[in-house]
């Protein structure tokens, strides 16, 4: 494991030597690193003491709602009241999986006038200084691993259990697309076998996370799959999903997760796209994948107000659907050169 040089763990373990009010927020639109991250450390929490609450900016999709400690989450978009009272009375405010504050959404001006604590654990690039103690590694494959890390470091391997495994071995599955990215490591691997060995049932997770699909779910994957275009002289994919065709398919928070991989699948594609539209938000979504040195994280920064990971990355436009996507085909040209 890499030295965390940003985090001062003597004063850390200070702090939580006695019991502390504690919260644990993860980034908005949360994914399964997100959730599983953010339940895995509130169980580690609870075990040392602490009451510790996971509030959550929105809804996060069903698959995700079987990990252990959901039913005590709290969504700030559904009860605000609660959340706002809750985070008030923080002592220790975690944010995980972000590093800018506006990645919480609607929880971005609590967290800005919040006086707890800040401890960020993230592995995205270019983090913000908003937080007093700082936990920040890009070549980490998901937050979950870090919090795996983030307990030993403690001292605390032996708090792991078989619940807060699953929540750890769900977040660095689905950040791994399955232990398929680059920076899936021989650690990662290291980390994966030593939860299979706390009883964690990793086939079952699968079968949880990406086998129990609504018949809609998958009727929505093939109309992305009829929408995929391939600009075939730069090496590049994408796929649009307009709001008529999510009502169609009864869309339901999650279904689109991992539909621009079907873009990068295409043979000697390197670069790809979705473009969800969203009405009611007024935006268009847009996610990002790449292979190789194609930098996605800068591409999504200077064009799309979003970031990630130089492989991975999302960000959203104020464009109507087709005019985003003709903008995109615009700055493909402009920024790769064709194959001939």
């Amino acid at each position: 494991m890499r030295p965390m040089e940003s985090l001062t763990f003597e004063a850390l373990k200070s702090l939580l030597k006695a019991p502390k009010k504690t919260v644990i927020v993860p980034h908005v639109n949360p994914d399964g690193d997100a959730i599983g991250s953010a339940l895995g450390l509130q169980q580690y929490l609870t075990q040392k003491g602490h009451r510790a609450t996971v509030v959550v900016p929105n809804d996060y999709p069903k698959f995700l709602k079987w990990i252990p400690g959901t039913s005590e989450v709290i969504n700030f978009e559904k009860n605000t009241a609660l959340a706002k009272k809750t985070l008030d009375a923080a002592e220790l405010l975690f944010t995980l999986d972000f590093n800018a504050l506006h990645r919480s959404g609607p929880m971005q001006n609590e967290l800005e006038k919040n006086k707890a604590l800040k401890i960020m654990i993230d592995h995205h690039q270019q983090p913000e200084n908003y937080a007093a103690f700082k936990y920040s590694d890009t070549d980490m494959g998901s937050t979950a691993e870090m919090i795996y890390h983030f307990i030993c470091k403690l001292g605390d391997k032996a708090l792991i259990n078989k619940a807060i495994g699953s929540a750890l071995y769900t977040g660095i599955m689905t950040d791994s697309a399955s232990f398929r990215f680059p920076k899936t490591t021989a650690t990662t691997h290291r980390v994966v076998g030593e939860l299979l060995e706390l009883g964690v049932d990793h086939s079952n997770i699968h079968n949880l996370v990406y086998d129990a699909n609504r018949h809609e779910r998958i009727q929505l994957l093939g109309t992305a799959l009829k929408n995929l275009c391939v600009l075939v002289p730069y090496n590049t994919a994408y796929i649009t999903l307009s709001q008529a065709e999510l009502e169609a398919c009864n869309y339901q928070k999650g279904d689109t997760e991992g539909l621009v991989n079907y873009g990068l699948s295409v043979e000697k594609v390197d670069l790809a796209a979705i473009f969800i539209e969203k009405k009611s938000e007024g935006i268009v979504k847009i996610s990002l994948r790449s292979k190789g040195g194609v930098d996605v994280n800068q591409f999504a920064r200077n064009h799309y107000n979003g970031g990630g990971h130089k492989n991975a990355a999302g960000g959203k436009s104020l464009q109507s659907l087709k005019a985003t996507v003709e903008s995109f085909i615009a700055l493909v040209a402009k920024y790769k050169t064709p194959k001939v």
